[in-house]
């Protein structure tokens, strides 16, 4: 696979003014076009202090329920305080705002997905996405590539490792919840994960786009990730969730965070959990930023259906897995359903 970079990025063409490149416009995708007048939705609402107790079933039942309708929720009772979240979206937005010769000093290489810019080009037909990105790798400790870590704003480092940290305890409840939800051990699905389970940060920023109608921010998609756990900007909305073959708005709640089960959780759970669908789309009058925390095994770790979950009433569904994320990547970038290709077709 050959992978090229844009002369321009997205926020680049923004600011010059210039129309989006044919290559930026939707033009026919199986999840539908884009629809500015599609309805919002209360997705459901967990709180995650109720869900650490131990003792508080009425909680992990409304977390299952989540999890088979929707696939994503809202999480209350974090423990992140609101002032902190704001922390972390002043501090992606300075970055964003730098001249764009400093913040290529942290570009990342034409063929890797860690650092600064805009989407990885695989195809000469891949339709683009209207955003520019920082991603990096906040775990193992041992594999960060420090020298993509911003150094301006002086306080980001510190912001990110102390939010991803946060985060990280976060998603640890949450498998052990989600174990409990579908009946097998807590530590079911950590385990398959493993103890250098990769932690990475995902910071998105959506310039003005005067082509709303035509341009996405983000290509429909489901994560990678055994679960994502997204701050949304805090006051422009963007975020559209796909459920029974239609979108739906996800409201901004300024201190909740948006938790979304990714690819890697449906296979474990034999399918019983739902990876949902999902997009960014663009305003014209209005830039948007948001930042994405998920995990990842190590791409040699194998990844499979749970046994507890497997039996003559519900056969295995999927493949054993390695390295999905480069297959989830792939299919992304083509506009398809990456889970399609790991499933066991039916004799």
């Amino acid at each position: 696979m050959t992978s090229t970079v844009m002369a321009k990025t997205a926020h680049e063409l923004s600011l010059d003014g210039d129309e989006p490149p044919p290559r930026y416009f939707v033009k026919q995708s199986p999840f539908g076009l884009i629809d500015s007048s599609i309805s919002s939705v209360s997705l459901p609402i967990i709180d995650l202090t109720l869900l650490s107790s131990s003792s508080n079933e009425d909680e992990l039942k409304k977390l299952g329920s989540a999890l088979t309708s929707w696939g994503c929720f809202q999480a209350m009772g974090h423990g992140i305080e609101e002032s902190y979240l704001d922390e972390v979206r002043k501090v992606a937005k300075q970055f964003f705002e730098l001249p764009i010769e400093e913040k290529k000093k942290y570009s990342r290489a034409a063929d890797e997905g860690e650092g600064y810019g805009g989407d990885l080009i695989v195809s000469d037909k891949q339709i683009l996405d209207w955003s520019d990105r920082l991603a990096l790798k906040v775990l193992p400790q041992d594999e960060r590539r420090l020298d993509l870590w911003p150094q301006n704003p002086n306080d980001f480092s510190d912001i990110l490792n102390r939010y991803a940290m946060k985060i990280k305890t976060i998603i640890d409840l949450l498998f052990k919840a989600m174990a409990k939800s579908v009946n097998l051990e807590e530590n079911s699905f950590l385990d398959q994960f493993g103890d250098q389970a990769m932690l990475i940060a995902r910071f998105n920023f959506y310039p003005r786009c005067p082509k709303p109608d035509q341009v996405l921010g983000l290509k429909p998609h489901s994560d990678k990730s055994g679960i994502t756990v997204l701050l949304q900007d805090k006051e422009v909305e963007g975020l559209h969730v796909l459920k029974d073959k239609q979108w739906f708005k996800v409201p901004i709640i300024p201190h909740a965070l948006v938790v979304n089960v990714g690819d890697q959780m449906e296979i474990m759970t034999n399918g019983i959990i739902k990876s949902p669908v999902h997009r960014a789309v663009t305003n014209p009058e209005r830039l948007r930023i948001s930042v994405a925390v998920s995990n990842e095994p190590q791409p040699e770790r194998e990844i499979r259906p749970a046994d507890g979950l497997v039996d003559e009433n519900r056969p295995r569904l999927y493949k054993t897995v390695k390295n999905y994320a480069a297959v989830n990547f792939e299919c992304f970038q083509k506009g398809e359903v990456a889970l399609e290709t790991v499933k066991i077709k039916s004799k």
